[in-house]
């Protein structure tokens, strides 16, 4: 077995138990979309698309979007989501690719922003692929970023979780336990210059092998949720690929 066979059968086995799951509507993507604006006319690849719910709804935005994945079975379950309804038989709304974060299969420069949302954390050389994310971008370019915090009481549960269960497996086949000031330190190493952060998803494991409570009233007020983002379970950035005047 292999990462990308790992990865194969995780996707499968998450499209086969809710096949018609609506990802754009996760916190992470609603995030995304309320910091990019208006999307028409713009070339976006979202590296890690998944099962292509947010490739559909940049396209449905007037986008002309690529969605990148590592896993074959990813792209099967997106290929169903980026057809016209009324026009099953006529061309895709947008293009899929199979391919690495940590080698992007992309010419320079090629896109005006690149999304990569809950994708970092499951890579094993991330430093490698904020440079490849900087490497297809336009300079002047956008990056809308998303990842998971511990910089928080999940992280303090993840420590304890740890003594308490030491051979507890995580879900997905690789994941690594992060928080932002190592996130800025990769992007910004990479050649990006971050221009804004937020967050949202504010939980609290109050009791062991219980979910976690999600306080949603932190997140509705944007002035609260942005300064209160270093806390928060999902962390977002902004970040621009410089001109190439101001590239060093």
């Amino acid at each position: 077995m292999t990462l990308r066979t790992d990865y194969d059968a995780w996707h499968q086995r998450i499209h086969d138990a809710a096949p018609g799951h609506e990802d754009a509507g996760s916190p992470w993507y609603k995030l995304v979309r309320e910091y990019m604006g208006d999307v028409a006319g713009l070339r976006i690849l979202e590296v890690a698309c998944g099962r292509g719910g947010f490739v559909r709804q940049l396209a449905r935005g007037g986008a002309v979007v690529t969605g990148c994945d590592f896993s074959s079975a990813a792209l099967r379950a997106a290929s169903t989501k980026i057809r016209a309804p009324d026009r099953i038989d006529g061309p895709p709304l947008a293009a899929l690719v199979q391919g690495d974060a940590q080698a992007l299969p992309f010419a320079d420069n090629s896109f005006d922003a690149v999304v990569s949302c809950e994708t970092i954390e499951h890579l094993p050389q991330v430093q490698t692929a904020a440079i490849e994310l900087h490497r297809v971008t336009r300079p002047g370019g956008k990056l809308f970023l998303t990842t998971p915090n511990y910089f928080n009481f999940m992280g303090l549960y993840e420590i304890y979780a740890r003594f308490r269960h030491p051979g507890r497996q995580d879900d997905q086949p690789f994941d690594r336990r992060q928080w932002f000031p190592q996130v800025h330190k990769w992007i910004r190493r990479a050649g990006w210059t971050i221009l804004r952060t937020d967050g949202t998803v504010h939980q609290f494991p109050f009791l062991p092998g219980r979910n976690p409570v999600r306080w949603k009233s932190l997140e509705s007020n944007r002035a609260v949720r942005k300064l209160l983002s270093p806390f928060a379970y999902t962390y977002f950035l902004a970040a621009a690929k410089p001109l190439r005047g101001n590239e060093t």
